[in-house]
């Protein structure tokens, strides 16, 4: 019996690596972060989120984690840190894009985070809010 994953949806992750240090393969399916360092007189690391994205989910051979990462450090200032989060082999295209979806709708509101992204959640999110019960019960 092979052995079990420590995550359902998470494959393997890096944390807060600095821009240009490319350290993730060009095909790499997943989500990824990337920060703004900010500067303080703080003991501890604090970095800000700027912008949530997906890889490995067109058809393009050149779209992965890594080949969108490198495109942002040509066409995106101001950050200065990334995080990427790879998916295992059995999560679908429309699975990593609902999870996009859903982080875009939590931060999309929250005053502490400034998102550089365009796009700001996904429309079946926002269509579900309309169509769920305001008088939810428990075990529903």
């Amino acid at each position: 019996m092979p052995p079990q994953a420590p995550l359902r949806l998470i494959k393997r992750c890096r944390l807060y690596l600095p821009r240009g240090d490319w350290e993730i393969p060009h095909i790499t399916r997943g989500i990824y972060v990337l920060y703004r360092k900010k500067s303080g007189r703080r003991k501890t690391k604090v970095y800000e989120v700027f912008y949530i994205g997906v890889g490995g989910v067109s058809k393009k051979a050149k779209s992965g984690i890594g080949a969108r990462i490198k495109n942002h450090d040509k066409t995106k200032e101001n950050w200065t840190h990334y995080s990427f989060f790879e998916v295992h082999n059995n999560i679908s295209r429309e699975e990593i894009l609902e999870l996009e979806g859903l982080f875009l709708r939590i931060f999309r509101h929250d005053a502490r985070v400034r998102l550089d992204n365009k796009q700001l959640g996904s429309d079946i999110l926002r269509r579900l809010s309309k169509k769920s019960s305001p008088a939810w019960r428990v075990g529903d």
